[in-house]
């Protein structure tokens, strides 16, 4: 089975033809850089994403912006989404503190990305 992407690794944006045998990568043309390949054999086995949102803080007039710290399976955003939904958190929340460990259990925090008083 052949399946064409867009490599979003940096600003060039390869088409890249991906060849997948029983659900298992075996080559990929168009990229121009080895990040291409990378992004390729991930994007089409086991896709991930960062996962951004903004939460409200009791006692802060401004939401809180938090991130995923790496990649989680994309197939889990939605779970993520909703258990970012149930979080409390009171000021102060400072920059890197965790917010939601292991966030469905992924093994992935979710961390503040920035200060709030």
């Amino acid at each position: 089975m052949e399946q064409t992407i867009t490599c979003i690794s940096c600003p060039v944006g390869c088409r890249m033809t991906v060849t997948l045998e029983n659900g298992a990568f075996v080559s990929v043309t168009g990229n121009t850089c080895k990040r291409g390949e990378v992004y390729a054999r991930q994007e089409c086995v086991a896709p991930e994403r960062m996962v951004t949102a903004v939460i409200p803080v009791k006692g802060a007039a401004m939401p809180l912006s938090v991130k995923t710290r790496t990649p989680i399976p994309k197939a889990k955003i939605n779970a993520c989404m909703q258990a970012l939904a149930q979080v409390e958190i009171t000021a102060p929340v400072h920059m890197g503190d965790v917010v939601l460990p292991d966030v469905c259990g992924t093994g992935v925090d979710i961390i503040a990305t920035k200060s709030v008083e």
